[in-house]
């Protein structure tokens, strides 16, 4: 009797595994199906793409071709919004804190990782309030110096500062930026001092220098790469592993004494944390498709830019790696704003 008993318990255990089955499958079905529905119906309306500098620098243009190619895919309006200052902090708090539907997007540079390195109070953590989608490019930075500057190599440039301590100048196109970073640096491996001012944006940095109101900067070739080949910038060396075919006479920071010497600038796009991965996943797949055609590679190529197009976990992981590199130069360079 009581091993019947035992029997008949099996069954009805059994019955209530299988029915617990049957709804968690039905359950996630429902849950595919409606974010298949939710990327389906993606984008409705216009979206927003939000940038932490003025209009004119590398990221700003990025930004620009992006969201004409976007409209071209999709046929809804893509605005580029530009929301400056503050080393790109406003823009990072902006996106932050909006709604994570897709329609509100942040093409973010170097300083998506730096911010998180070197200051100490943020209203936002990189990682924690953001769903990256894919990082966009890498460009290399030229040290340029105004045609005005009595500097035509590195090692004048140097000798320059080192008479004149304190007194030259490098513009950068923001703080944190991967300019000034590279200036730190420079700074620290040279045994010199410079002054930093910082601009919302690399356009107006580059006016400045260009202008002679600011001796020199590492500027990005993306943006700059006009100027440098025109010579109202003059490029004294590339921050590459070699010479740039755009600028073939310009030696790199390594042929000019800094073998140790390595800075690049970047971009990628974020959504806010909570954003559908359905969406995430559409904007990442269709970016990636952009980047992949010739003519968009060949512009990229021009400035001495590499089209990058990585998937969210792989440009996770490079953020994550990027906050670890940059927190120790930082560390080296005394490097820490409130």
């Amino acid at each position: 009797m009581a091993a019947a008993a035992v029997k008949v318990g099996a069954r009805a255990w059994l019955r209530r595994l299988r029915a617990c089955l049957l709804v968690t499958l039905a359950a996630c079905a429902t849950g595919a199906a409606v974010a298949q529905d939710v990327a389906a119906a993606y984008p409705s309306r216009p979206i927003r793409i939000v940038v932490g500098f003025a209009p004119g620098g590398p990221t700003d243009l990025l930004a620009r071709e992006l969201a004409a190619r976007l409209h071209e895919s999709w046929g809804q309006p893509v605005i580029v919004e530009n929301k400056p200052g503050a080393g790109s902090r406003i823009a990072f708090e902006h996106v932050a804190r909006a709604e994570p539907d897709g329609y509100t997007l942040l093409l973010g540079a170097v300083q998506t990782a730096t911010n998180m390195a070197v200051y100490k109070r943020l209203s936002y953590d990189t990682l924690r309030d953001f769903a990256p989608v894919t990082q966009l490019s890498s460009a290399v930075l030229a040290l340029a110096v105004s045609p005005s500057l009595k500097a035509r190599s590195v090692a004048e440039l140097v000798d320059l500062a080192r008479a004149r301590p304190g007194e030259l100048s490098y513009a950068t196109f923001g703080v944190a930026s991967s300019a000034h970073f590279a200036g730190a640096l420079f700074e620290q491996q040279a045994g010199i001092r410079i002054t930093h001012v910082p601009y919302n944006g690399a356009a107006p940095a580059q006016t400045a220098i260009a202008g002679g109101q600011v001796d020199l900067g590492f500027m990005s070739a993306l943006s700059a790469m006009p100027l440098l080949q025109s010579g109202k910038l003059r490029p004294i060396a590339v921050t590459a592993e070699k010479r740039l075919a755009q600028l073939p006479d310009v030696p790199t920071m390594a042929e000019s004494g800094f073998p140790a010497f390595e800075v690049s600038s970047w971009q990628g796009l974020l959504a806010p944390a909570g954003t559908p991965p359905a969406i995430v996943s559409k904007l990442q797949r269709e970016i990636a498709r952009i980047l992949a055609v010739p003519e968009v590679r060949e512009r990229f190529v021009s400035v001495a830019a590499e089209p990058v197009g990585s998937t969210p976990e792989q440009f996770r992981a490079h953020i994550e790696s990027e906050i670890a590199r940059w927190r120790a130069v930082a560390r080296r360079a005394n490097l820490s704003l409130d």
